[in-house]
């Protein structure tokens, strides 16, 4: 359990996932007690690495304000923030952009938990494509529906860049900040940091260093390709190499001033999130002759350039939309797509956090989540708004069962005793 000596703010995350957005507040120094999500698979690895919250594993169109304080331990405790990305895929970039898209109706059901909860403020966060064109009508609605019930809202909202806040990937994300209209506005996050290669300036004098670089995630990382091992299990014991800074941070072997999250219990030496990718001889050819920064013309890859940022990492469609893998980056020195592990490095989470054993949960699990550290800069700001100091904890937690991290659909389903259909089931692609 986790002491409760040292005042926390308390947070809610709907649309969890995995988890991203609860790791970057609780790095922040929220206690995000209560989390919502519909797929068992992503509930079983939120409860993995937070076993100490509540995952309540439903839909938010059949879930209440009132449920998720009687299902966690908030009760009648006032809530802090209430935040999530309710998925419009409607509005991405990559699909059709259509304001009738039903996919888009998860916001107002994130709305109407927001005025069922009564937070003291929340946070939006989505595609980059809803801050575009028509679509900002639909924001305008948006703001106009909070306006209504009590809560202000930033209208200078922001699409940020998670490459500015010390992730070693270029991803653009829109975040709406809004409070109860009895307090002031949170300030969204300066730039903190760079990507490699680009010029840029906070202001006429403050210079804002590089972001760390692909090689400054991937360095100390075992090679994969030395353990057969890892092509049945996704875990092996070895020697990591010397890390970056940014390596350091993700291993826990330094303390880092503003982050407020609990320590977890895990064995160091061990390499998770690892299982192997078999690729053809003409495959590994390819990859081995696209220049780095560049995409490879036949299966689409793009190859990391070591001394860049990631492109945006993707997690493809859900099994409900064909089950598509989303191209997955070449290692920018081994001729092999990158393992999840290593996509967990580029997106910022730490090497304690687990994802599901298989690539392709693992991969979406990541490419949906938003960076723990973007997450996190923007949740400092809304401690900021509280007008708290949090305090860091010396309470060292343990992390869930790890039968949470080899459920399939069928088994996460039953322990949750939710109907195993609640996700479509996912069409097998044979393609690498």
């Amino acid at each position: 359990m986790i002491s409760n000596k040292i005042y926390r703010p308390i947070g809610v995350d709907l649309f969890a996932g995995a988890g991203g957005m609860t790791l970057g507040f609780e790095q922040a120094g929220f206690d995000v007690l209560a989390a919502v999500e519909i797929d068992p698979i992503h509930c079983a690895i939120h409860e993995f690495n937070f076993p100490f919250y509540s995952v309540l594993c439903q839909d938010v169109i059949n879930t209440t304000g009132k449920d998720i304080k009687q299902r966690s331990v908030i009760g009648e405790r006032e809530i802090d923030v209430v935040f999530g990305g309710p998925p419009c895929q409607g509005f991405s970039l990559i699909g059709k952009r259509l304001l009738d898209d039903p996919r888009n109706s998860l916001v107002f059901h994130f709305i109407r938990l927001v005025l069922e909860l009564k937070p003291k403020f929340f946070v939006l966060e989505n595609v980059k494509g809803m801050a575009l064109r028509k679509h900002q009508s639909f924001i305008i609605e948006l703001i106009k529906t909070f306006r209504e019930n009590g809560y202000k809202i930033n209208d200078n909202y922001q699409v940020l860049n998670a490459a500015e806040y010390g992730v070693p990937q270029n991803r653009e994300r829109l975040f709406l900040l809004g409070c109860r209209h009895d307090l002031a506005l949170p300030n969204y996050p300066q730039p903190i940091t760079k990507p490699a290669k680009m010029r840029k300036k906070l202001n006429s004098t403050v210079e804002v260093p590089d972001s760390p670089t692909v090689w400054d995630a991937l360095q100390d990382l075992p090679e994969v390709e030395k353990y057969p091992e890892l092509y049945q299990q996704d875990w092996v014991f070895t020697d990591f190499g010397k890390p970056s800074v940014y390596g350091r941070q993700l291993r826990g072997l330094c303390s880092v001033d503003n982050d407020y999250s609990y320590s977890r219990s895990y064995e160091p030496s061990m390499l998770t999130s690892s299982l192997r990718t078999v690729h053809t001889f003409d495959s590994i050819k390819r990859f081995e002759s696209t220049p780095h920064g560049k995409t490879e013309p036949i299966s689409r890859f793009y190859k990391l350039d070591p001394d860049g940022v990631c492109n945006t990492l993707r997690a493809g469609t859900a099994s409900n939309r064909g089950a598509f893998t989303s191209p997955r980056p070449i290692h920018p020195h081994t001729p092999r797509c990158i393992t999840v592990r290593e996509a967990a490095r580029l997106h910022s989470y730490p090497d304690w956090f687990r994802f599901h054993a298989t690539k392709w949960h693992g991969f979406r699990q990541i490419g949906n989540s938003v960076p723990p550290l973007l997450a996190k800069a923007v949740a400092l700001e809304i401690i900021k708004a509280i007008d708290i100091y949090p305090s860091k904890s010396g309470v060292v937690l343990d992390l869930g069962a790890e039968k949470f991290l080899t459920m399939d659909m069928s088994q996460a389903a039953e322990y949750y005793g939710v109907d195993r259909h609640v996700i479509q089931p996912r069409t097998r692609n044979s393609k690498n």
